[in-house]
């Protein structure tokens, strides 16, 4: 990208779209690392993991708590908040102030969620120590510590490069790369047939395989995103490396038998935006103001 500079701009722009995804498998990799699958030494993952970190401006140890804790909490609606999209009930939605309807629907406007919010999230939020409790002090200080280094790194490439040079490289896959990487998050969990339950009835292994999609995506792809579309296998046990998810997949054919989504309806699912407990699953805003006019008639008839 950076001797591309000299020919064409629009040339950089295009190798951007390649860098963006080795940078999303550099950060498969991290989260690897953080479930202690990719190595057999713990300390070596967690040097590699905050090496990654500064990569991917996720810093690791922050990284590693927070995603340990949504593994063990996936699917279960009463333990919502960690490594994942924030999705309300059709009910909880409707009791909120007209304000704050406005604020979770701009929340989930595609354009915010994979654009705008995407690029807060990775180069503001992860910025931020106060995001997590003042007693988590080891993974506030990971947060402070990737800041460090991520600003000696910046300052590192711009002397030898030059700022604008750098920045011009820098910023067009870092930001695809964000977008990318909130997109895989969203279609993880955000499809249908899904998986929500309330804490009495919540089952870790119903939730790995019922509440976690099989993204079939073409074989390319798949490897760039280091086989992260067969998110119902990792769910199911996070020891597994990325590299062998595939074969573990092939194996065993009760793992074949969950819902699929390829790369065209997993779009498609950037429509769902709230979860109906009598129907049981995700579904659009339309269905929320739909109840909400059936409550309304019904009070009158009353």
């Amino acid at each position: 990208m950076y001797l591309s500079l000299d020919i064409s701009y629009w040339l950089t722009l295009f190798l951007a779209i390649p860098t963006a995804f080795l940078m999303v498998r550099l950060f498969i990799i991290q989260h690897d690392c953080g479930h202690g699958s990719f190595f057999k030494s713990s300390r070596l993952a967690d040097t590699v993991g905050t090496i990654l970190g500064v990569i991917t401006l996720t810093p690791y140890h922050y990284w590693k708590k927070t995603h340990a804790i949504h593994h063990a909490t996936s699917g279960n609606l009463e333990h919502r908040g960690f490594g994942d999209i924030d999705t309300l009930t059709i009910d909880e939605y409707l009791a909120l102030s007209r304000w704050g309807r406005f604020k979770y629907r701009l929340y989930r406007n595609p354009l915010v969620l994979f654009g705008v919010g995407a690029i807060l999230h990775f180069f503001v939020r992860h910025r931020l120590p106060t995001i997590i409790p003042a007693d988590w002090k080891r993974e506030r200080r990971s947060i402070l510590y990737t800041d460090l280094l991520l600003a000696i790194f910046v300052v590192v490439m711009g002397s030898l490069l030059g700022f604008k040079e750098f920045m011009l490289v820098y910023l067009p896959f870092t930001l695809l790369a964000c977008s990318i990487g909130v997109w895989l998050f969203y279609v993880q969990h955000q499809f249908e047939p899904t998986y929500w339950e309330h804490d009495p009835s919540w089952k870790y292994e119903d939730a790995a395989l019922e509440g976690s999609s099989f993204l079939r995506l073409p074989k390319p792809l798949q490897w760039l995103t280091g086989n992260i579309g067969l998110h119902h296998v990792h769910h199911l046990n996070a020891r597994i490396p990325n590299y062998r998810l595939q074969e573990v997949f092939e194996k065993h054919p009760e793992l074949q038998k969950v819902t699929t989504i390829t790369l065209w309806q997993s779009f498609r699912c950037v429509r769902l935006a709230l979860w109906d407990e009598q129907q049981r699953k995700l579904v659009r805003f339309g269905e929320a103001m739909k109840k909400r006019r059936e409550k309304g008639r019904g009070k009158r008839e009353e």
